[in-house]
């Protein structure tokens, strides 16, 4: 039972610091919180709309789309996970908040709900997410001054 505390802790954490890693737009800090052999789908009103493969992929993916905005802001909710020996699955709620400008010339703020539904794997000790499919949920997008 202990161990099984300990681990989903670490996976909390996992997932937090992804989110903060974000916020920093250190994309190459994120893709180390990944399998070498990771995938991620993301999916907008129920559309497959990227998918990236593997630790150099996801880190570049995650660059050019971070480089995007000004700001970026995650709030992270709740958070199951069940753990099976090296193995967990878990699904994560979260906030995102982007600011950017739009191809007006605009500065937009884009808030999303996203669900992460995540693999992970515990590799030398470490765990590692091996497969995250983002649900893009719902977004409320507006202007906003300078």
């Amino acid at each position: 039972m202990i161990q099984e505390i300990k681990d989903k802790m670490e996976l909390k954490e996992l997932v937090d610091v992804f989110s903060v890693l974000a916020d920093r737009k250190d994309a190459k800090a994120q893709e180390l919180l990944f399998t070498e052999d990771a995938v991620v789908n993301s999916y907008g009103d129920g559309k497959l709309i990227s998918t990236l493969q593997g630790r150099e992929q996801i880190g570049e993916g995650f660059g050019n789309f971070l480089a995007l905005f000004e700001t970026v802001y995650h709030i992270n909710g709740q958070q199951v996970v069940t753990v099976d020996g090296d193995r967990a699955t878990g699904v994560s709620y979260c906030q995102v908040t982007l600011i950017g400008k739009d191809d007006k010339g605009q500065r937009v703020m884009s808030t999303q709900g996203v669900t992460y539904d995540d693999e992970y794997q515990r590799v030398n000790g470490k765990w590692l997410i091996a497969g995250r499919t983002s649900h893009f949920v719902w977004s409320d997008r507006k202007t906003v001054e300078e």
